[in-house]
């Protein structure tokens, strides 16, 4: 049975649904061993025009990245803004008492893909992928929009952006811009993001099982370059998303952060 992967940081209320009955349902579609196992090394699927399909149920291959987005970088490659490190050292001192996701707000991009212990399905379609995620707050769901539409030019700030996507080759290549100044980039070191934060995304599936994803953050308020760092993520085959909801957020008074 899949479990929901509570981070202990982070004092929130949640609900969970029952267990759903579709948990060890069959993926339809997906390659199988002579002894009827998902067959996770096969070939990169691809839809009919040739693209390799992304669509399944992953999950990040550990949660690393979930409380340190800069875990595989040096220091030194994180460039801060003098009062972007001044804060983030404040929210990791202050035990995450700030932290949107204590408060029942959602994860903003790429947080929500590093999210440990929770799915997100991507359904790919002709004009737009569709994300939906599992996160230790409520659902969320995102849209890629890949029908050739510009990046807006004044968008109202979100917690998820606006996304872009476009193929390079075997590559989605996902842009998203018109974040709110209030997400934070990961859970332990409690990095800032402002407005004018723009997010890329590179998806590239390696076989059925695997996936990477290149992410660049590039926020000139917050950080004096862009930096990037790789995520993998591993297919979750046979079950369904699970439902999560965040109930309330009282526990945060009890936090004893400075």
């Amino acid at each position: 049975m899949k479990t929901i992967w509570r981070i202990p940081v982070l004092a929130v209320a949640m609900a969970a649904s029952a267990p759903s009955q579709w948990l060890n349902y069959p993926t339809a579609g997906l390659p199988r061993t002579p002894d009827g196992k998902p067959d996770l090394a096969a070939s990169t699927p691809k839809t009919a025009d040739g693209k390799p399909d992304l669509s399944g149920i992953w999950l990040p291959a550990d949660g690393r990245h979930f409380m340190d987005l800069a875990a595989d970088l040096k220091p030194e490659d994180v460039p801060y803004q003098p009062w972007a490190k001044a804060l983030a050292a404040q929210h990791e001192e202050g035990v995450h008492k700030e932290d949107p996701l204590a408060q029942c707000m959602p994860p903003g991009v790429p947080r929500v893909e590093t999210h440990g212990g929770h799915l997100f399905k991507i359904l790919q379609m002709p004009r737009e992928l569709v994300m939906l995620y599992e996160t230790s707050t409520n659902d969320v769901f995102r849209e890629v929009f890949t029908d050739g539409r510009p990046l807006p030019a004044d968008p109202q700030p979100s917690w998820k952006g606006y996304s872009v996507g476009r193929w390079e080759g075997d590559t989605m290549v996902v842009d998203t811009i018109g974040f709110n100044n209030r997400g934070w980039i990961d859970t332990e070191k409690g990095r800032p993001q402002t407005e004018a934060l723009h997010v890329t995304e590179r998806f590239r599936r390696l076989n059925v099982g695997r996936m990477e994803i290149g992410v660049t953050i590039d926020d000139p308020k917050a950080y004096t370059k862009p930096w990037t760092v790789k995520l993998d993520l591993k297919l979750v085959p046979d079950t369904e998303l699970m439902e999560t909801v965040c109930e309330n957020s009282r526990e945060t008074e009890h936090m004893v952060g400075k």
